[in-house]
Protein backbone atom coordinates (compact mmCIF):
# COMPACT_ATOMS: atom_id res chain seq x y z
CA UNK A 1 0.00 0.00 0.00
CA UNK A 2 1.27 3.52 -0.72
CA UNK A 3 1.93 5.33 2.54
CA UNK A 4 2.48 8.49 0.69
CA UNK A 5 -0.03 11.14 -0.14
CA UNK A 6 -1.02 10.92 -4.07
CA UNK A 7 -1.21 14.01 -5.73
CA UNK A 8 -4.84 14.72 -7.48
CA UNK A 9 -4.92 17.66 -9.91
CA UNK A 10 -8.41 19.32 -9.77
CA UNK A 11 -9.97 22.38 -11.61
CA UNK A 12 -13.42 23.57 -10.75
CA UNK A 13 -16.14 25.19 -13.30
CA UNK A 14 -15.15 28.34 -13.68
CA UNK A 15 -13.95 30.36 -16.56
CA UNK A 16 -13.10 33.65 -17.93
CA UNK A 17 -12.18 35.18 -21.82
CA UNK A 18 -8.54 35.11 -21.15
CA UNK A 19 -8.47 31.30 -18.70
CA UNK A 20 -11.52 29.47 -19.91
CA UNK A 21 -11.80 25.93 -18.55
CA UNK A 22 -10.70 23.86 -21.71
CA UNK A 23 -7.28 25.95 -21.46
CA UNK A 24 -6.81 24.91 -17.76
CA UNK A 25 -7.78 21.40 -18.74
CA UNK A 26 -4.79 21.07 -21.13
CA UNK A 27 -2.46 22.72 -18.42
CA UNK A 28 -4.01 20.50 -15.64
CA UNK A 29 -3.26 17.24 -18.07
CA UNK A 30 0.47 18.28 -18.71
CA UNK A 31 1.02 18.73 -15.14
CA UNK A 32 -0.17 15.24 -14.07
CA UNK A 33 2.20 13.48 -16.83
CA UNK A 34 -0.95 12.25 -19.38
CA UNK A 35 0.54 14.25 -22.44
CA UNK A 36 3.51 11.74 -21.70
CA UNK A 37 1.47 7.98 -20.91
CA UNK A 38 2.71 6.18 -24.27
CA UNK A 39 5.15 7.85 -26.69
CA UNK A 40 5.83 7.43 -30.43
CA UNK A 41 4.47 4.71 -32.36
CA UNK A 42 2.39 2.97 -28.84
CA UNK A 43 -0.83 2.13 -28.67
CA UNK A 44 -2.60 4.38 -26.03
CA UNK A 45 -6.31 3.06 -25.02
CA UNK A 46 -8.83 6.06 -23.89
CA UNK A 47 -11.33 3.57 -22.00
CA UNK A 48 -14.69 5.58 -21.70
CA UNK A 49 -18.25 5.20 -21.63
CA UNK A 50 -20.05 6.23 -24.56
CA UNK A 51 -23.33 6.44 -22.86
CA UNK A 52 -26.58 4.16 -23.52
CA UNK A 53 -28.97 5.67 -26.53
CA UNK A 54 -31.05 8.48 -24.48
CA UNK A 55 -28.30 9.06 -22.22
CA UNK A 56 -27.75 12.45 -21.58
CA UNK A 57 -24.96 12.51 -18.96
CA UNK A 58 -22.24 11.43 -20.64
CA UNK A 59 -18.73 12.89 -20.89
CA UNK A 60 -18.90 16.26 -23.51
CA UNK A 61 -17.16 15.38 -26.58
CA UNK A 62 -15.79 18.81 -26.51
CA UNK A 63 -13.21 17.59 -23.28
CA UNK A 64 -12.69 14.04 -24.93
CA UNK A 65 -11.36 16.19 -28.59
CA UNK A 66 -9.20 18.14 -25.82
CA UNK A 67 -7.68 14.98 -24.22
CA UNK A 68 -7.19 13.80 -27.38
CA UNK A 69 -5.74 16.60 -28.72
CA UNK A 70 -3.03 16.68 -25.89
CA UNK A 71 -1.93 13.04 -25.75
CA UNK A 72 -1.16 12.44 -29.45
CA UNK A 73 1.38 15.44 -29.36
CA UNK A 74 3.36 12.84 -28.73
CA UNK A 75 2.70 10.64 -31.76
CA UNK A 76 1.43 8.43 -30.02
CA UNK A 77 -1.86 5.89 -31.71
CA UNK A 78 -4.42 6.59 -29.32
CA UNK A 79 -8.02 5.08 -29.68
CA UNK A 80 -11.31 5.17 -28.03
CA UNK A 81 -12.23 1.85 -26.33
CA UNK A 82 -15.08 0.59 -24.46
CA UNK A 83 -16.50 -2.64 -23.56
CA UNK A 84 -19.55 -4.68 -24.69
CA UNK A 85 -22.45 -4.80 -21.84
CA UNK A 86 -24.26 -7.86 -20.59
CA UNK A 87 -27.75 -6.39 -20.85
CA UNK A 88 -30.07 -5.47 -23.88
CA UNK A 89 -29.22 -2.00 -24.64
CA UNK A 90 -27.79 -0.71 -27.49
CA UNK A 91 -24.09 -1.41 -26.65
CA UNK A 92 -24.47 -5.40 -26.69
CA UNK A 93 -22.24 -5.70 -29.89
CA UNK A 94 -19.67 -4.05 -31.06
CA UNK A 95 -21.69 -2.83 -34.18
CA UNK A 96 -24.64 -1.58 -32.30
CA UNK A 97 -21.86 -0.03 -29.45
CA UNK A 98 -19.93 1.72 -32.10
CA UNK A 99 -23.26 3.29 -33.77
CA UNK A 100 -24.81 4.39 -30.60
CA UNK A 101 -21.29 6.32 -30.05
CA UNK A 102 -21.26 7.95 -33.53
CA UNK A 103 -24.98 9.01 -32.32
CA UNK A 104 -23.77 10.46 -29.25
CA UNK A 105 -21.06 12.41 -30.50
CA UNK A 106 -18.11 9.98 -30.89
CA UNK A 107 -16.45 9.72 -34.24
CA UNK A 108 -13.63 9.42 -36.29
CA UNK A 109 -15.06 12.64 -38.02
CA UNK A 110 -15.40 14.61 -34.23
CA UNK A 111 -12.16 12.87 -32.40
CA UNK A 112 -9.83 12.39 -35.18
CA UNK A 113 -9.09 9.05 -33.63
CA UNK A 114 -10.91 5.44 -34.08
CA UNK A 115 -12.80 3.26 -32.02
CA UNK A 116 -12.24 0.55 -31.37
CA UNK A 117 -14.22 -2.10 -28.93
CA UNK A 118 -12.21 -4.01 -26.68
CA UNK A 119 -13.40 -7.04 -26.33
CA UNK A 120 -14.69 -7.99 -30.01
CA UNK A 121 -17.43 -8.47 -32.01
CA UNK A 122 -19.74 -9.84 -29.44
CA UNK A 123 -17.77 -9.86 -26.43
CA UNK A 124 -15.87 -13.46 -26.38
CA UNK A 125 -12.44 -11.53 -26.24
CA UNK A 126 -10.37 -11.70 -23.48
CA UNK A 127 -7.29 -12.70 -21.70
CA UNK A 128 -7.35 -14.78 -18.69
CA UNK A 129 -4.46 -12.56 -16.57
CA UNK A 130 -3.35 -13.68 -13.09
CA UNK A 131 -3.80 -11.85 -9.75
CA UNK A 132 -2.51 -12.55 -6.30
CA UNK A 133 -4.56 -11.44 -2.64
CA UNK A 134 -7.56 -11.47 -3.55
CA UNK A 135 -10.67 -14.41 -3.83
CA UNK A 136 -9.76 -14.76 -7.55
CA UNK A 137 -6.57 -16.15 -9.36
CA UNK A 138 -7.30 -14.48 -12.39
CA UNK A 139 -9.45 -12.52 -14.14
CA UNK A 140 -11.01 -12.09 -17.65
CA UNK A 141 -9.55 -8.54 -19.09
CA UNK A 142 -10.58 -7.14 -22.73
CA UNK A 143 -8.32 -8.35 -25.18
CA UNK A 144 -7.29 -4.84 -26.77
CA UNK A 145 -7.00 -3.83 -23.16
CA UNK A 146 -4.20 -6.23 -22.41
CA UNK A 147 -2.38 -5.88 -25.65
CA UNK A 148 -2.29 -2.11 -25.94
CA UNK A 149 0.73 -0.04 -24.14
CA UNK A 150 -0.86 2.53 -22.10
CA UNK A 151 -4.26 3.62 -20.69
CA UNK A 152 -6.32 6.54 -19.60
CA UNK A 153 -9.40 6.04 -18.07
CA UNK A 154 -11.43 9.03 -18.71
CA UNK A 155 -14.52 8.75 -16.15
CA UNK A 156 -18.10 10.45 -15.64
CA UNK A 157 -18.53 10.41 -12.04
CA UNK A 158 -21.69 9.20 -10.74
CA UNK A 159 -23.95 7.37 -8.32
CA UNK A 160 -24.34 3.90 -9.01
CA UNK A 161 -26.93 0.74 -7.92
CA UNK A 162 -24.32 -2.01 -7.09
CA UNK A 163 -21.10 -0.19 -6.01
CA UNK A 164 -22.93 3.24 -4.23
CA UNK A 165 -20.56 5.46 -6.52
CA UNK A 166 -19.27 4.82 -10.26
CA UNK A 167 -15.63 6.37 -10.79
CA UNK A 168 -12.61 5.40 -12.01
CA UNK A 169 -12.11 2.01 -10.49
CA UNK A 170 -15.62 1.08 -11.66
CA UNK A 171 -14.35 2.51 -15.32
CA UNK A 172 -11.60 -0.06 -15.74
CA UNK A 173 -12.68 -2.73 -13.42
CA UNK A 174 -16.16 -3.60 -14.28
CA UNK A 175 -15.57 -1.43 -17.96
CA UNK A 176 -12.61 -3.51 -18.67
CA UNK A 177 -13.84 -7.54 -18.52
CA UNK A 178 -15.02 -9.05 -20.83
CA UNK A 179 -18.56 -10.27 -20.92
CA UNK A 180 -17.97 -13.47 -19.15
CA UNK A 181 -16.35 -10.87 -16.75
CA UNK A 182 -18.82 -9.06 -16.30
CA UNK A 183 -20.85 -11.96 -15.63
CA UNK A 184 -18.62 -13.38 -13.12
CA UNK A 185 -18.59 -9.81 -10.97
CA UNK A 186 -22.09 -10.08 -11.08
CA UNK A 187 -22.96 -13.52 -10.40
CA UNK A 188 -23.20 -12.88 -6.48
CA UNK A 189 -26.60 -10.88 -6.77
CA UNK A 190 -30.09 -11.69 -7.85
CA UNK A 191 -33.18 -9.04 -7.64
CA UNK A 192 -36.10 -9.07 -5.73
CA UNK A 193 -39.74 -8.88 -6.59
CA UNK A 194 -42.02 -6.28 -4.44
CA UNK A 195 -45.34 -5.44 -4.19
CA UNK A 196 -45.38 -2.46 -6.14
CA UNK A 197 -45.11 -4.88 -9.24
CA UNK A 198 -48.03 -3.99 -11.90
CA UNK A 199 -46.57 -6.63 -14.32
CA UNK A 200 -46.02 -3.79 -17.07
CA UNK A 201 -42.75 -6.38 -18.51
CA UNK A 202 -40.53 -3.84 -19.10
CA UNK A 203 -38.03 -6.07 -17.05
CA UNK A 204 -39.08 -8.83 -19.46
CA UNK A 205 -38.00 -6.76 -22.43
CA UNK A 206 -35.13 -5.78 -21.31
CA UNK A 207 -33.74 -9.25 -19.48
CA UNK A 208 -30.61 -10.33 -21.30
CA UNK A 209 -30.90 -13.65 -19.75
CA UNK A 210 -34.69 -14.21 -20.15
CA UNK A 211 -35.30 -14.54 -17.06
CA UNK A 212 -38.36 -12.78 -15.87
CA UNK A 213 -41.89 -13.96 -17.17
CA UNK A 214 -45.22 -12.38 -16.21
CA UNK A 215 -47.17 -14.50 -13.93
CA UNK A 216 -50.75 -13.18 -12.62
CA UNK A 217 -49.64 -9.80 -13.46
CA UNK A 218 -47.01 -9.77 -11.44
CA UNK A 219 -42.90 -10.35 -12.54
CA UNK A 220 -41.23 -13.44 -11.72
CA UNK A 221 -37.72 -14.02 -11.65
CA UNK A 222 -36.08 -17.54 -12.44
CA UNK A 223 -32.81 -18.10 -10.39
CA UNK A 224 -31.44 -20.79 -12.15
CA UNK A 225 -31.25 -17.91 -15.47
CA UNK A 226 -30.34 -14.72 -13.83
CA UNK A 227 -27.06 -13.83 -14.46
CA UNK A 228 -27.07 -10.71 -11.35
CA UNK A 229 -26.95 -7.91 -14.13
CA UNK A 230 -29.13 -5.97 -11.59
CA UNK A 231 -30.54 -4.00 -14.97
CA UNK A 232 -33.81 -4.62 -14.40
CA UNK A 233 -34.10 -2.22 -11.02
CA UNK A 234 -33.41 0.94 -13.08
CA UNK A 235 -35.65 -0.07 -15.81
CA UNK A 236 -38.63 -0.83 -13.78
CA UNK A 237 -40.66 2.51 -13.36
CA UNK A 238 -42.52 1.76 -10.01
CA UNK A 239 -39.14 0.80 -8.49
CA UNK A 240 -40.54 -2.64 -7.84
CA UNK A 241 -37.12 -4.69 -8.10
CA UNK A 242 -35.00 -4.49 -5.04
CA UNK A 243 -31.43 -6.50 -4.54
CA UNK A 244 -31.39 -9.05 -2.86
CA UNK A 245 -27.87 -10.01 -1.91
CA UNK A 246 -27.31 -13.54 -2.10
CA UNK A 247 -23.72 -12.95 -0.45
CA UNK A 248 -22.38 -9.72 1.37
CA UNK A 249 -22.97 -6.67 -0.12
CA UNK A 250 -19.09 -6.31 -0.57
CA UNK A 251 -19.32 -9.31 -3.53
CA UNK A 252 -19.47 -7.03 -6.58
CA UNK A 253 -17.35 -4.15 -5.33
CA UNK A 254 -14.17 -6.29 -4.18
CA UNK A 255 -14.18 -8.33 -7.15
CA UNK A 256 -14.55 -5.66 -9.78
CA UNK A 257 -11.69 -4.28 -7.20
CA UNK A 258 -9.76 -7.27 -8.12
CA UNK A 259 -10.38 -6.26 -11.96
CA UNK A 260 -9.04 -3.46 -11.91
CA UNK A 261 -6.01 -4.94 -10.52
CA UNK A 262 -5.84 -7.16 -13.59
CA UNK A 263 -5.51 -4.07 -15.88
CA UNK A 264 -3.39 -2.66 -14.04
CA UNK A 265 -0.56 -5.32 -13.98
CA UNK A 266 -0.46 -4.97 -18.13
CA UNK A 267 0.36 -1.41 -17.93
CA UNK A 268 2.64 -1.14 -15.07
CA UNK A 269 3.02 2.85 -14.66
CA UNK A 270 1.96 3.46 -17.94
CA UNK A 271 -1.84 4.65 -16.95
CA UNK A 272 -3.61 7.87 -15.99
CA UNK A 273 -7.21 9.01 -14.62
CA UNK A 274 -9.07 11.69 -15.52
CA UNK A 275 -12.44 12.06 -13.27
CA UNK A 276 -15.73 14.22 -14.32
CA UNK A 277 -17.57 15.51 -11.27
CA UNK A 278 -19.92 16.74 -13.85
CA UNK A 279 -23.95 15.99 -14.59
CA UNK A 280 -23.66 13.86 -11.12
CA UNK A 281 -26.66 11.34 -11.81
CA UNK A 282 -27.53 8.88 -9.36
CA UNK A 283 -27.33 5.88 -11.67
CA UNK A 284 -24.95 4.91 -14.37
CA UNK A 285 -25.08 5.55 -17.50
CA UNK A 286 -25.94 2.18 -18.92
CA UNK A 287 -29.87 3.16 -19.03
CA UNK A 288 -32.06 5.34 -21.65
CA UNK A 289 -32.43 8.35 -19.23
CA UNK A 290 -30.72 10.18 -16.81
CA UNK A 291 -32.11 11.58 -13.61
CA UNK A 292 -31.16 14.95 -12.38
CA UNK A 293 -27.94 15.72 -11.17
CA UNK A 294 -27.85 15.72 -6.96
CA UNK A 295 -25.82 18.24 -6.71
CA UNK A 296 -24.31 21.11 -8.80
CA UNK A 297 -21.37 20.13 -11.45
CA UNK A 298 -17.84 20.60 -9.07
CA UNK A 299 -15.11 20.01 -11.95
CA UNK A 300 -12.54 17.65 -13.55
CA UNK A 301 -9.68 15.73 -11.28
CA UNK A 302 -6.72 13.91 -12.92
CA UNK A 303 -4.18 11.38 -11.14
CA UNK A 304 -2.43 8.52 -11.17
CA UNK A 305 -3.33 6.76 -8.62
CA UNK A 306 -7.38 5.57 -9.43
CA UNK A 307 -8.14 5.28 -5.67
CA UNK A 308 -6.45 8.99 -4.82
CA UNK A 309 -9.24 10.25 -7.79
CA UNK A 310 -11.94 8.44 -6.56
CA UNK A 311 -11.95 9.59 -3.17
CA UNK A 312 -11.10 13.01 -4.15
CA UNK A 313 -14.50 13.23 -6.45
CA UNK A 314 -16.41 11.19 -3.64
CA UNK A 315 -15.12 13.84 -0.84
CA UNK A 316 -16.00 16.91 -3.17
CA UNK A 317 -19.64 15.61 -4.11
CA UNK A 318 -20.38 15.59 -0.36
CA UNK A 319 -18.67 18.91 0.27
CA UNK A 320 -21.85 20.13 -1.89
CA UNK A 321 -24.91 21.24 -0.43
CA UNK A 322 -27.32 18.90 -2.59
CA UNK A 323 -29.78 20.22 -5.38
CA UNK A 324 -33.66 20.71 -4.58
CA UNK A 325 -36.19 18.21 -6.02
CA UNK A 326 -33.53 15.54 -6.83
CA UNK A 327 -33.06 12.19 -6.09
CA UNK A 328 -31.23 13.51 -2.64
CA UNK A 329 -33.11 13.11 1.01
CA UNK A 330 -31.09 15.87 3.20
CA UNK A 331 -29.25 18.59 0.86
CA UNK A 332 -26.59 19.06 4.11
CA UNK A 333 -23.34 20.27 3.14
CA UNK A 334 -20.96 17.33 4.04
CA UNK A 335 -23.60 14.41 3.95
CA UNK A 336 -23.23 11.57 2.81
CA UNK A 337 -24.87 11.90 -0.52
CA UNK A 338 -24.28 9.00 -2.36
CA UNK A 339 -25.43 6.96 0.87
CA UNK A 340 -28.62 8.61 0.67
CA UNK A 341 -29.69 7.51 -2.90
CA UNK A 342 -28.16 3.81 -2.56
CA UNK A 343 -29.09 3.37 1.38
CA UNK A 344 -27.90 -0.04 1.28
CA UNK A 345 -24.32 -0.23 -0.38
CA UNK A 346 -21.20 1.00 1.20
CA UNK A 347 -19.28 2.82 -1.31
CA UNK A 348 -15.76 2.44 1.22
CA UNK A 349 -15.45 -0.72 0.37
CA UNK A 350 -14.18 -0.68 -3.03
CA UNK A 351 -11.71 1.63 -1.98
CA UNK A 352 -10.74 -0.65 1.31
CA UNK A 353 -10.00 -3.49 -0.80
CA UNK A 354 -8.36 -1.32 -3.80
CA UNK A 355 -5.90 -0.05 -0.93
CA UNK A 356 -5.25 -3.99 0.20
CA UNK A 357 -4.01 -5.17 -3.23
CA UNK A 358 -1.70 -1.94 -3.44
CA UNK A 359 -3.88 -0.11 -6.33
CA UNK A 360 -3.66 3.33 -4.37
CA UNK A 361 -3.96 5.43 -1.65
CA UNK A 362 -6.97 7.26 -0.08
CA UNK A 363 -4.27 9.62 1.12
CA UNK A 364 -4.59 12.63 -1.38
CA UNK A 365 -3.14 16.05 -1.91
CA UNK A 366 -5.59 18.21 -3.94
CA UNK A 367 -3.54 20.51 -5.97
CA UNK A 368 -5.85 23.06 -7.72
CA UNK A 369 -4.93 24.45 -11.00
CA UNK A 370 -5.96 27.99 -11.71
Amino acid sequence: MRRNRSRVYFIDMRSTASNSQVDRFRKTLRRAGIADLAGKGELLAIKMHFGERGCTSYIRPIYLRTIIDVVTESGCLAFLTDTNTLYVGSRSNSVAHIRTAIENGFSYASMGIPIIIADGLRGANYESIAIGGGYMKEVKIASDIVHCDALLAVTHVKGHELTGVGGALKNIGMGCGSRAGKLEMHSGMEPKVTDACTGCGKCVRWCPAGAISIEAKHAVIDSKKCIGCAECIVVCPNGAMRINWKWDARYVQERMVEYAAGVLKTKGRKVGFVNFVMDISPQCDCYGFSDASIVPDVGILVSKDPVAVDKASVDLINAQVGIPGTALGSRRKGSDKLRQIHKEIDWRIQFEHAQKLGLGTENYELVKVK
